[in-house]
């Protein structure tokens, strides 16, 4: 139980050291256009080649947050769920969604930009992309993701 916890607790501190993080509600407005967003490594649970920007809150924290990820041509998230309902809307290129525990690219639905997704906690899912894709992630923190094949876990092969 001491090993699962330092790893979480290590996990949440490198995801936190990973994101730049806006003002909060309360303390100002919050405004970006697509010139002022500042890009920086997605989160490790991700697969390298993505891309992260935090737009409102702190994905390692309690509480709502926006998190834009911007993914390369041939991207592609194995099968995974999240704890809590996530909200995603695509913002540019074509983000390809299938659902189930096994990734089937040719099952995969094309949601091109304009897009909106809402997938129930535990739901689920993978994607592919075959273009630059940006996406829009509205949810509840601390975020996580949940490999249905943990070996699909980036974090395990670092």
């Amino acid at each position: 139980m001491k090993i699962a916890q330092a790893f979480m607790i290590g996990t949440a501190a490198l995801a936190a050291s990973l994101f730049v993080v806006p003002a909060q509600a309360g303390e100002k407005h919050v405004l970006f256009s697509p010139d002022n967003i500042q890009w920086g490594p997605a989160p490790p649970v991700l697969p390298k080649g993505a891309q992260a920007a935090v737009l409102f809150g702190d994905p390692t924290k309690e509480g709502q947050f926006a998190l834009r990820i911007k993914v390369p041509a041939g991207y592609h998230v194995p099968p995974h769920s999240h704890p809590v309902d996530e909200n995603v809307t695509v913002i540019s290129g074509t983000f390809k969604l299938g659902m189930g525990e096994t990734a089937d690219q040719s099952k995969a639905e094309a949601l091109p930009a304009g897009s909106f997704i809402s997938l129930p906690p535990g739901m689920n899912h993978y994607v592919y992309t075959d273009e630059e894709t940006v996406v829009q992630i509205n949810t509840m923190g601390p975020w996580a993701l949940d490999y249905v094949n943990p070996q699909d876990d980036p974090r395990k092969k670092m």
